[in-house]
């Protein structure tokens, strides 16, 4: 899908698109207890319906209303030999997973496009090893053959906070008391938080302490009805008009949520004013917002940066090459990127999403400044599948081509 972006500008009120996060865990929660839970506020983007496919690989009833959807946990026997769960290119989803379908002792298969593996499940990777899981690579798929077993896990901190909360999910279901040592420093902590207050909401106890997380064994999940917080990680890209020139609200954002990205604010506020330094470490999703964002002010220096490079695309390199579109000087670095300065114009050229909902929607952000032409911007439907919808709304002038 091809977009034309005119130049104009944002005025208008929208409601915030709701948490992928906390939409992806509640789900999970609501499957993994007995009888049946209703999660209110939810959009079925790619991601969302990978994680309801996978529940249904467990035999979980998944119900779609409107922007409802009702998860039945009837305790229904696995019967299969193998379970296949297609997690298309969602990473929440496959890391998730894994830990909880390793407590069915089942053979489990794991596919995905080629990019989702590449990024790759190396902290699970060595917990298989050490428990005697059989692992079997290949480039769209994995196979696991074995039983995850109390014990415990030493896990990094800094490779991807959803390898911590596929264990959190799955450790409360085993017959032993289990303990998460965190062994390098926490990036995307935020993540984490989110995981156990979504765990409490279900009655699952967790001590975290310091960089140890203790998990009883036996427990059993809790159901009950949910409502999904907005997403701050998508308000940015609708908020970032505010800076611009435009006049946007956004309401239903929780001011007390636990999400990490809404430091967006912040970060805005200090690239408005001058060149600063930003650290992404915590809040690696706003990477290509804040890159589109300083390119438009007085540049910036960003650090923390390194995990960018495996996301559903490199989001340094990709952003980089779609930004020097715009005539932006950018320099790479291994855990840092520039934004210098420049004479920033209208691109000379096409602009390519890179399969990146993130990067699609930041180039949009620019072409609405500049103008520009956008290929590949399908890509939104991975988490915010109305953006477009809503920025119309707004009166940014696009205009759509299959």
């Amino acid at each position: 899908m091809r977009a034309v972006i005119n130049k104009s500008q944002a005025l208008g009120v929208v409601n915030a698109p709701p948490s992928k996060s906390y939409a992806h865990r509640l789900l999970i929660v609501a499957a993994l207890s007995k009888g049946k839970s209703e999660i209110n506020n939810i959009t079925l983007s790619n991601d969302i319906l990978a994680t309801i496919n996978c529940l249904r690989t467990l035999r979980k009833i998944v119900i779609i209303k409107d922007s409802s959807i009702i998860v039945n946990n009837d305790n229904n026997e696995i019967l299969d030999d193998t379970l296949i769960f297609d997690c298309n290119e969602s990473g929440s989803t496959l890391r998730f997973f894994i830990p909880i379908a390793l407590t069915t002792g089942k053979k489990v298969i794991f596919k995905g496009t080629k990019r989702l593996i590449e990024r790759g499940i190396g902290p699970y990777e060595e917990i298989c090893a050490k428990q005697n899981i059989k692992v079997e690579k290949h480039d769209t798929h994995i196979i696991f053959e074995g039983k995850l077993k109390s014990s415990t896990f030493n896990v990094p901190g800094n490779i991807s906070s959803q390898f911590i909360s596929g264990l959190l999910f799955a450790l409360p279901l085993l017959d032993g008391d289990n303990k998460i040592i965190i062994t390098t420093p926490i990036e995307s902590k935020n993540y984490i938080d989110i995981t156990i207050d979504t765990l409490s909401k279900s009655g699952i106890r967790i001590n975290y302490e310091n960089n140890i997380i203790e998990i009883p064994g036996n427990q059993r999940f809790t159901n009950q009805d949910y409502t999904v917080e907005g997403d701050y990680s998508n308000s940015a890209f609708l908020d970032v008009y505010n800076y611009l020139n435009g006049n946007v609200t956004v309401n239903n954002l929780n001011p007390n949520s636990l999400q990490g990205d809404k430091l967006y604010k912040k970060y805005f506020d200090l690239l408005s004013k001058e060149y600063s330094i930003i650290d992404l470490s915590n809040s690696i999703d706003l990477g290509p917002i804040m890159f589109a964002f300083a390119s438009l002010k007085y540049g910036g220096h960003f650090i923390g940066t390194s995990r960018l490079k495996i996301k559903e695309s490199d989001r340094i390199q990709d952003m980089a090459k779609e930004l020097r579109k715009f005539g932006v000087h950018v320099t790479e670095g291994d855990n840092e990127v520039f934004i210098e300065n420049t004479n920033i114009h209208s691109p000379n050229e096409d602009l390519d999403g890179h399969n990146d909902h993130r990067i699609v929607m930041s180039l949009v952000v620019i072409a609405s400044i500049y103008g520009g032409i956008i290929t590949g911007c399908e890509a939104v439907n991975k988490s915010f599948p109305d953006f477009f919808e809503k920025i119309k709304s707004l009166g940014i002038e696009v205009e759509l081509y299959d």
